[in-house]
């Protein structure tokens, strides 16, 4: 099964300094039909104006991917830790037993980020963050894992996938107009949800274009092909 969500379709709210569009329920936009993927619970597209951000506020119980589109993200939390993340890196946070954090962009520009919230395999557990750079060359024509439920706990060095501590992957690729990647997929009761960032994609008869959301199920595996030079992120998920 192949779902087209087109962005124009998304849950959206513009507060000024916040541009949202939801992919699933948040907050004031509910819709019965997108309240998860599988595990996959949240999917934000946001657009932070300069000088702006989400002051300090809690979580519990989830893992939060950041995948930052442009420009920058701030990150502070109780736990001490303080991040900057740039335009095609990521950060990580498991929020276990409760964590307050912040979120800012210090940037003359605006910046532009996904933000992915994926439930734990379990609850409980010392929250936790983590950042990395991702060259985007790397990811030319091929998947790289951003972040990873099969990294032991606690593991966050300056190689390979950030630990998340749900049974998922998130996964960035580029891909040049003309060319396809294939991913081959473990079980076809899993679910996957991808997004391009940027440029526009075929897979199968579906065709997504920048921001729109593909929700694919019950396939061994998915070749997505590039019309247009294209950065997507992809989420493989219980």
């Amino acid at each position: 099964m192949i779902e087209l969500r087109p962005f124009e379709s998304l849950g959206a709210a513009n507060h000024g300094w916040l541009d949202a569009h939801h992919h699933f329920s948040f907050a004031g936009y509910h819709d019965p039909a997108r309240v998860q993927w599988g595990a996959i619970r949240v999917w934000n597209d946001d657009t932070i104006a300069p000088g702006t951000g989400f002051p300090t506020h809690p979580h519990q119980d989830m893992e939060i991917i950041t995948y930052v589109r442009k420009g920058a993200i701030t990150h502070t939390d109780s736990m001490g830790n303080e991040g900057r993340t740039e335009a095609g890196d990521v950060q990580v946070m498991s929020a276990g037993t409760g964590v307050r954090h912040s979120e800012y962009n210090r940037e003359d520009e605006d910046t532009q980020i996904f933000q992915i919230w994926i439930i734990p395999s379990e609850r409980g557990g010392e929250p936790a963050w983590g950042a990395r750079a991702f060259p985007k060359g790397e990811r030319a024509g091929q998947f790289v894992t951003l972040a990873s439920g099969a990294v032991p706990d606690g593991v966050n060095d300056n190689d390979g996938p950030l630990p998340i501590r749900t049974d998922a992957k998130v996964m960035g690729a580029t891909i040049k107009a003309g060319q396809s990647v294939t991913y081959d997929i473990a079980d076809a009761r899993r679910h996957l949800y991808l997004v391009p960032a940027t440029g526009k994609v075929q897979i199968k008869d579906t065709i997504a274009n920048a921001r729109d959301g593909v929700a694919i199920t019950q396939l061994e595996e998915v070749t997505i092909t590039a019309l247009e030079d294209s950065e997507i992120v992809l989420v493989d998920a219980a």
